[in-house]
């Protein structure tokens, strides 16, 4: 099975995205062909800085590698350095109506957030995400909830092509996780964790002891001192989420571990258990940022594989469509 996923290049990560995206992605990559291209050209549809943006790619780089993307299981390259993305977006745009570009729920939304640069590319984001995937004849595309409409744009634009130039593309599954998915603020448990919130929302994958341990225990908590998942005490039920996730174990043996201990107890014990386990991620991070040239390295040579598959496929198209001689 091969998978293909975007990297945003958008800075700080937090324990949410871990769970909820990054730590299946490490897993997948053990039993399946995986792609991951670190996407700066989506990038470019929001306002940007070009200085920020080289820093963001390298640090999106090595954050991922930090996290157990290894280079020598998967491809991982930058966008740009493989331009059969763009030449696909554009066939691709060609046959998407504006249509169902102006109904994708995260264009209404990023047109609220920006409304002085309501640009082309964010209006036809979808198309060069869908030649993303397409390009590399996907099986599998992992992904959050909040992107199933997306996957499904790409689905309906492959069938298209299919069924005007004749079979060419396969129709990718979205792969969303069961588990992990939604940690919730530390601040507002019934909204999921989000940088948008601030920073007493979420824990920081690179976040230090110190800075955990305020976070952990300005936590919102419910009523009374039990630690038990339920319903009607959300906060309580997502600080036990998170140390489940993190321990590896189910909720009820973390409630039966906390049996008869209170709010402080556990929330001394959620912090340096949440410590322990980033340290590994953070002193791989300090590793790499110490040698940049090798991590812009891999990044090349990931790209000439991924070149590698997309000339294929670009080459079948062009003959599909008759714009190659």
């Amino acid at each position: 099975m091969r998978i293909f996923s975007g990297i945003q290049p958008t800075g700080e990560l937090h324990i949410g995205n871990y769970f909820g995206a990054i730590k299946q992605w490490v897993g997948l990559q053990k039993d399946h062909e995986c792609i991951f291209s670190i996407v700066d050209l989506h990038a470019m549809t929001i306002p940007f800085k070009p200085e920020q943006m080289r820093k963001s790619v390298l640090d999106a780089a090595i954050t991922y590698m930090a996290l157990g993307i290894d280079p020598s299981k998967c491809i991982i390259f930058v966008q740009s350095d493989v331009s059969e993305h763009t030449e696909l977006a554009w066939i691709l745009n060609t046959m998407t109506p504006i249509g169902e570009l102006e109904r994708m729920t995260q264009f209404k939304d990023k047109a609220k957030i920006f409304r002085k640069n309501i640009n082309a590319g964010l209006l036809t984001y979808p198309v060069l995400q869908a030649a993303d995937i397409l390009l590399y004849q996907t099986d599998l595309v992992p992904i959050g909830a909040d992107q199933k409409q997306h996957v499904e744009l790409t689905r309906t634009i492959a069938r298209k092509f299919n069924h005007l130039f004749g079979e060419t593309f396969k129709e990718p599954e979205a792969l969303i996780p069961k588990t992990g998915g939604k940690i919730m603020g530390l601040n507002a448990p019934t909204k999921k964790m989000s940088k948008s919130l601030g920073q007493e929302n979420y824990i920081g994958i690179f976040d230090s002891p110190e800075e955990i341990k305020r976070k952990i225990k300005k936590a919102v908590t419910d009523s009374g001192k039990k630690i038990e998942s339920l319903e009607e005490k959300p906060a309580i039920a997502n600080l036990i989420d998170i140390y489940s996730l993190f321990a590896e174990k189910n909720q009820k043996d973390t409630e039966k571990e906390f049996e008869g201990k209170g709010y402080g107890e556990f929330k001394e014990s959620l912090a340096n258990l949440i410590s322990q386990k980033l340290r590994p991620f953070q002193e791989r991070k300090n590793e790499l940022e110490k040698n940049p040239e090798k991590v812009i390295q891999i990044l090349k040579e990931g790209a000439k594989k991924a070149k590698t598959i997309a000339k294929e496929t670009m080459s079948r198209v062009k003959e599909k469509t008759g714009i190659s001689l």
